[in-house]
């Protein structure tokens, strides 16, 4: 990714739609323009197919990384569960990154890939304000629970943990994810084009001071004393997690979780 925080191993993007419906508030794509209207792709599965002709053996595709494949909208659409047949014909190494609860409709599909799925879950009640229309929380759990029941590898991504404002509803929420396999912990960066509503700058206010690059970090102590105390939990748990952008060291084989990919 061009990053010097970035600790991803070798992977390809792939973005079935471009834009989003989900409305995140921290949402970091929103330099793409016209973001918030979700659009399909011209020519997308034959642009797809042409692509993967020419993937390297191997190789991972993380889908996505811009826009979520899992929007309300592909209820109907069924986009992504059409991309994901064509991948599977190229037994294509895939991560799945998603907020929809969706995804549960194409473990039949998933579970005949090597895949992993990543669901994230940033908050319980304040996910109401800063993810308005993305799915309820406890739904993307239990789409979670799911994909781990299908004998998928189920990566949490309890990201972003906003300082202030989820830090409490993030230790709940690891505790009700105790089944997962991974665990991805990373704190909000704000970055070019980002604008949160006044009332949630007022409650971070103060702790976002360090500027790398092009984004803005919360200050290195407050982001270590949040992970080191959701990275405890995770150990006391016995589960096994990473870092995503933060410049701490972690144990796991991989930040995204990739690595359980067989």
């Amino acid at each position: 990714w061009k990053f010097e925080l970035c600790t991803c191993p070798d992977k390809y993007s792939f973005n079935p739609y471009t834009g989003c419906s989900h409305n995140c508030v921290y949402c970091y794509a929103v330099y793409i323009p016209d973001f918030r209207r979700l659009r399909v792709k011209r020519d997308l599965f034959r642009v797809l197919e042409r692509d993967l002709e020419k993937l390297p053996r191997g190789a991972i595709v993380s889908m996505s990384n811009s826009s979520d494949p899992y929007p309300p909208e592909e209820r109907m659409l069924e986009v992504t569960r059409r991309c994901l047949e064509i991948m599977r014909d190229y037994d294509v190494r895939l991560l799945v990154v998603t907020k929809g609860d969706v995804v549960v409709r194409d473990l039949d599909i998933l579970s005949e890939m090597r895949c992993a799925v990543s669901i994230s879950v940033t908050s319980l009640e304040t996910s109401r304000l800063i993810e308005p229309r993305a799915p309820d929380p406890a739904r993307r759990i239990e789409a979670l629970r799911a994909v781990k029941e299908h004998g998928i590898p189920a990566i949490l991504r309890l990201d972003p943990v906003i300082p202030r404002l989820t830090e409490e509803e993030a230790e709940r929420v690891l505790r009700m994810c105790d089944f997962v396999d991974h665990v991805v912990l990373s704190t909000l960066k704000l970055g070019r084009g980002i604008r949160v509503p006044r009332w949630m700058r007022e409650r971070i206010a103060g702790l976002y001071t360090e500027r790398i690059r092009s984004h803005v970090y919360a200050r290195r102590d407050v982001r270590l004393r949040i992970l080191s105390k959701l990275s405890s939990i995770c150990e006391e748990m016995g589960l096994e997690y990473s870092f995503c952008r933060e410049g701490f060291k972690f144990k796991a084989k991989s930040c995204d979780g990739s690595h359980l990919i067989t």
